[in-house]
């Protein structure tokens, strides 16, 4: 199975699980930024990018990020990749295209967030360690 379909199924379950539960501070020296602009290509890509900041833990780590347009309802993952977590500042970006509706140059909201899925027990549970909201513009690129 090819590894991206899985990836993006389980940030998918991951932010699901999230959104039920409200995610905590993030710790002191823990940040994730989202850039003012994102590109948004012809054939509907989007490209959403920032940087962040975390420090170590005990399970795999991931920058994912999600866009909304109109109704703010209705949030559109856009890609997600793993995070070094070293205590140093580093850039993510994240593309993808969003099938169930066209979005627009013009203004949107992103939120990022850098998610830990720690160890216990059968299945891993999300930890935050750092989000962001920001209302940004879609830039055709």
């Amino acid at each position: 199975m090819p590894v991206r379909p899985v990836l993006a199924a389980t940030l998918g379950g991951a932010a699901l699980l999230c959104a039920l539960v409200a995610p905590a501070a993030a710790a002191p020296g823990e940040s994730v930024t989202v850039d003012s602009t994102a590109r948004l290509a012809a054939d509907g890509t989007v490209t959403l990018s920032g940087t962040y900041r975390c420090l170590p833990g005990t399970g795999p780590v991931f920058v994912s990020s999600s866009v909304s347009q109109a109704d703010p309802r209705v949030r559109h993952g856009i890609g997600g990749g793993a995070a070094r977590c070293d205590g140093a500042e580093h850039r993510w970006a994240n593309s993808g295209k969003v099938s169930s509706e066209t979005l627009t140059a013009g203004a949107a909201h992103v939120q990022a967030n850098v998610m830990e899925l720690r160890p216990s027990g059968l299945v891993p549970l999300p930890v935050f360690h750092a989000t962001r909201d920001r209302d940004i513009t879609l830039v055709r690129s």
